[in-house]
């Protein structure tokens, strides 16, 4: 049972008095479940005529994100999911997940059905997917410490690369703009960016270049130790890393090798994109670091390190416990870093990583709607074909509480214990500068 209420919130901490923000409030709530369920995940169709959430209850929820009616749900994986997505090659009507049972599905979501289930093996965990390459038909997901790769049309796995990370393979994304590139992150701390151009399903080998070699190189290594001195040893093992160095390049002639590695340092849980032409990338840790980099010259743009205690001191409100998520404005080129306490307030912190390398003031505060860790922030700002009906929504959390939350930029609304700043308001089409880029 599906509970829609409108929310009233109670008094509390002021919000900073400037003519420059425009107040926010929370629209209505909706609890997905009974229980101590969480929500992971929510994303928007293209159109945003619906919005999906997946839910610790290992099932996929379908909303309306205008009136916040219940739609469906989608069952099937019978262990976490770990990602959920619009995005890809079928029609606008099919939703993909992945999930620690080893398995990416396609479901309906006319008929609430699952169409298409791919597995990468019992033993594996899928924590990300991605869908790219030339056509758009090269699906890759990061399972395990490994990173798979299958054609969507055939349904045939093409290729495994088993020596790129050496733990869990967090995040997998083909770049906006670049489709044949591919960056992967990794618990072990390092980013790899792969090129993978040209007709990687005709190379029949490939899957057997990536596991075979590498493992008979080890296997002549380790044999030719046992018989040798220590500083005999250390020659071999400075002519094996030269000789792994030919080897990638080898693999860089069959159309799936790594181009860069970046060493982040510690755990990486996110990345996403900004710049004009995607050329740059963000990066949030699990220890709560951030960092940005220009992935095509392989270098490190801004580190905040102490990212979460410059934020925790931009505020007046309790130390932020985690950052959710980062949010880039193709419009504004601007970038904010959203950070939460373990009460469910979250701010939208801007991150100035040219300059100055500093995070400031929050210039959207949202308290009242969360009674714990949000771990969801989907805005409907700059997002092109919304109904008017939408106009007046920012958009949709969910987190620990098992709650959805919708927030209001009605300036009428009474409950403006959220507040925004005016760059990051949901503006009518009507009222966008024609100097600005695109909505991304």
């Amino acid at each position: 049972m599906e509970i829609c209420e409108e929310m009233e919130v109670e008094g509390g901490n002021s919000v900073p008095n400037s003519n420059t923000f425009n107040r926010f409030g929370l629209k209505n709530s909706i609890q997905t479940n009974f229980g101590d369920d969480y929500v992971f995940q929510i994303v928007p169709k293209d159109d945003w005529t619906a919005i999906a959430v997946s839910l610790s209850t290992n099932a996929v929820k379908l909303y309306s994100p205008q009136t916040g009616q219940y739609l469906g749900e989608f069952k099937g994986h019978s262990s976490v999911i770990n990602e959920i997505s619009f995005t890809g090659p079928s029609t606008s009507h099919i939703l993909y997940s992945s999930s620690s049972d080893g398995t990416i599905r396609a479901w309906d979501t006319r008929s609430f059905q699952q169409v298409l289930s791919i597995s990468a093996g019992p033993s594996q965990e899928v924590f990300s997917f991605s869908f790219g390459g030339a056509d758009n038909n090269l699906l890759t997901a990061g399972c395990n410490s490994q990173i798979f790769f299958w054609d969507w049309r055939t349904k045939k796995q093409v290729a495994v690369l088993e020596e790129s990370h050496m733990d869990d393979v967090t995040q997998v994304c083909f770049i906006p703009g670049h489709q044949n590139k591919l960056i992967s992150a990794s618990v072990d701390g390092l980013m790899c960016l792969f090129d993978t151009s040209g007709n990687i399903n005709d190379d029949d080998h490939l899957v057997s270049v990536c596991r075979t070699i590498f493992h008979s190189f080890h296997l002549v290594y380790m044999s030719m130790l046992t018989k040798l001195s220590i500083i005999n040893q250390a020659i071999v093992y400075s002519f094996c890393c030269l000789n792994m160095f030919h080897l990638y390049v080898f693999l860089g002639v069959m159309h799936c090798y790594i181009k860069k590695v970046f060493n982040v340092g510690t755990s990486i849980g996110k990345v996403g994109f900004l710049g004009e032409i995607n050329q740059k990338l963000w990066c949030l840790t699990h220890i709560e670091t951030l960092s940005v980099w220009d992935w095509n010259e392989a270098r490190n743009v801004a580190n905040f390190e102490g990212a979460r205690t410059l934020a925790s001191d931009s505020w007046t409100l309790d130390h932020v416990d985690y950052f959710v998520d980062c949010h880039y404005s193709a419009e504004e080129d601007r970038l904010w870093v959203i950070g939460g306490t373990n009460a469910g307030t979250f701010g939208y912190f801007p991150v100035n990583y040219r300059n100055t390398k500093a995070i400031g003031s929050p210039e959207a505060v949202f308290q009242g709607g969360h009674a714990g860790v949000v771990r969801s922030v989907v805005p409907m700002s700059s997002i092109a074909g919304r109904t008017m009906q939408s106009q007046s929504i920012f958009g949709w959390t969910g987190g620990e509480d098992g709650r959805l939350c919708c927030w209001s930029s009605d300036e009428s609304t009474d409950m403006n214990r959220s507040w925004i700043s005016s760059t990051l308001v949901s503006k009518s089409p009507k009222t966008r500068s024609k100097t600005r880029h695109r909505p991304y």
